[in-house]
């Protein structure tokens, strides 16, 4: 399990406690958090949950990632975020998934929320996510070969990155012949933490300049602030 983490030391201890939990659907598996850069108690947090830890200096979601999954000696890589509450059920899953053939995958997201357009842009999300076979970066296994073959995360990327990594996978995976997939009988629970912390223009003012700019604008540190401005 690779948990990448800055400034979570509000909502790590129950996403740690949550992912210990679901673990006990595997036979074997090892729990990572890349504390990246954090100002906080992340890194003490992680180590009194009994996790390894492991620094990445320079804050990037995708830099993040790389870094927890290059201390991993799994065959196979699970990627929590860590405002996020897996269950036993959905890594159960995984684990059959695993099994099956797969060559990596994702899951829908949950979160309870009062605001109505997060409800309605994460059903929209879920609805995409099934569709394309794109992963959302809170929750992503994937084969750890596979995974340094193609290079990782896209550490030019600032936001996007689990969409890049799934497009890579998917050509891979129609070359060999193997599947990727999108769990959905059991979906992972997360935060509405950027609800509450952005307001509808904020992100509005992104979805813009993605409309226009596109593929510059999650290359832009300064454009995906709502993932790199440390409002906690």
């Amino acid at each position: 399990m690779v948990v990448p983490a800055f400034n979570e030391e509000a909502l790590l201890p129950g996403s740690l406690a949550a992912i210990r939990s679901a673990m006990s659907a595997f036979e074997d598996a090892e729990l990572i958090v890349c504390d990246n850069n954090s100002t906080d108690r992340t890194a003490e947090i992680a180590r009194d949950a009994g996790a390894k830890v492991v620094f990445e200096p320079l804050n990037q979601i995708a830099r993040a990632r790389n870094t927890g999954a290059a201390a991993a000696s799994g065959d196979w890589l699970v990627f929590v975020d860590a405002d996020s509450y897996p269950t036993v059920e959905l890594f159960r899953e995984a684990g059959e998934a695993m099994k099956s053939g797969c060559l990596a995958g994702g899951a829908t997201v949950a979160a309870d929320s009062r605001d109505a357009l997060f409800r309605w842009s994460m059903a929209l999300w879920n609805r995409l996510s099934r569709a394309a076979r794109w992963g959302a970066g809170a929750f992503i296994f994937c084969e750890a070969r596979a995974f340094r073959e193609l290079g990782g995360f896209n550490e030019e990327l600032y936001a996007s990155e689990e969409i890049d990594l799934f497009r890579r996978l998917k050509r891979r995976a129609r070359r060999d012949g193997r599947g990727i997939v999108i769990l959905h009988r059991h979906p992972l629970r997360t935060s509405d933490r950027k609800a509450q912390l952005y307001t509808n223009a904020e992100f509005f003012r992104f979805l813009l300049r993605m409309l226009f700019l596109g593929r510059r604008t999650v290359r832009d540190r300064n454009a995906c602030h709502a993932w790199y401005d440390g409002r906690r």
